[in-house]
Protein backbone atom coordinates (compact mmCIF):
# COMPACT_ATOMS: atom_id res chain seq x y z
CA UNK A 1 0.00 0.00 0.00
CA UNK A 2 1.22 3.27 -1.03
CA UNK A 3 0.69 6.05 2.21
CA UNK A 4 0.99 9.60 1.23
CA UNK A 5 0.76 12.88 2.70
CA UNK A 6 -1.58 15.49 1.92
CA UNK A 7 -2.81 18.80 3.16
CA UNK A 8 -6.03 20.52 1.94
CA UNK A 9 -6.32 21.63 -1.25
CA UNK A 10 -3.66 19.58 -2.70
CA UNK A 11 -4.33 16.34 -4.63
CA UNK A 12 -3.12 12.86 -5.72
CA UNK A 13 -3.12 11.69 -9.61
CA UNK A 14 -4.29 8.26 -10.25
CA UNK A 15 -3.08 7.48 -14.19
CA UNK A 16 -4.02 9.76 -16.19
CA UNK A 17 -7.91 10.31 -15.71
CA UNK A 18 -8.40 9.77 -11.89
CA UNK A 19 -7.71 12.70 -9.33
CA UNK A 20 -8.39 12.98 -5.75
CA UNK A 21 -8.67 16.32 -4.05
CA UNK A 22 -8.33 16.91 0.09
CA UNK A 23 -11.46 19.56 0.40
CA UNK A 24 -11.24 19.45 4.00
CA UNK A 25 -10.26 17.95 7.01
CA UNK A 26 -12.06 18.19 10.36
CA UNK A 27 -10.45 16.38 13.34
CA UNK A 28 -10.86 12.41 12.28
CA UNK A 29 -12.17 13.16 8.96
CA UNK A 30 -10.90 13.78 5.52
CA UNK A 31 -13.39 15.53 2.83
CA UNK A 32 -12.03 13.88 -0.51
CA UNK A 33 -13.35 14.80 -4.04
CA UNK A 34 -12.65 12.81 -6.74
CA UNK A 35 -12.19 13.35 -10.39
CA UNK A 36 -13.12 10.39 -12.49
CA UNK A 37 -14.31 9.23 -16.05
CA UNK A 38 -18.08 8.74 -15.58
CA UNK A 39 -17.59 5.24 -16.81
CA UNK A 40 -15.46 4.36 -13.71
CA UNK A 41 -17.84 3.95 -10.80
CA UNK A 42 -16.69 5.46 -7.74
CA UNK A 43 -18.21 3.94 -4.24
CA UNK A 44 -17.39 4.13 -0.73
CA UNK A 45 -16.08 0.13 0.22
CA UNK A 46 -18.94 -0.48 1.72
CA UNK A 47 -21.32 -0.06 -0.66
CA UNK A 48 -18.87 -1.77 -3.02
CA UNK A 49 -18.99 -4.55 -1.11
CA UNK A 50 -22.74 -4.64 -0.57
CA UNK A 51 -22.37 -4.65 -4.57
CA UNK A 52 -20.21 -7.36 -4.60
CA UNK A 53 -22.66 -9.20 -2.45
CA UNK A 54 -25.50 -8.76 -4.08
CA UNK A 55 -24.47 -9.58 -7.56
CA UNK A 56 -22.81 -13.08 -6.26
CA UNK A 57 -26.11 -13.76 -4.18
CA UNK A 58 -28.46 -12.26 -8.01
CA UNK A 59 -25.77 -14.93 -10.25
CA UNK A 60 -26.23 -17.93 -7.58
CA UNK A 61 -30.15 -17.27 -7.64
CA UNK A 62 -29.81 -17.26 -11.65
CA UNK A 63 -27.78 -20.58 -11.28
CA UNK A 64 -30.67 -22.43 -9.53
CA UNK A 65 -33.21 -21.26 -11.24
CA UNK A 66 -31.46 -22.47 -14.51
CA UNK A 67 -31.01 -25.94 -13.39
CA UNK A 68 -34.67 -26.10 -12.00
CA UNK A 69 -35.90 -25.37 -15.55
CA UNK A 70 -33.17 -27.83 -17.17
CA UNK A 71 -34.72 -30.38 -14.65
CA UNK A 72 -37.90 -29.85 -15.48
CA UNK A 73 -38.05 -29.86 -19.48
CA UNK A 74 -36.38 -33.25 -18.92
Amino acid sequence: MLVLKRKEGEAIQIGDDIELVILGIDGDQVKVGINAPRHIDVHRKEIYLTIQEENAEASRSAGLMERLLKQRSE
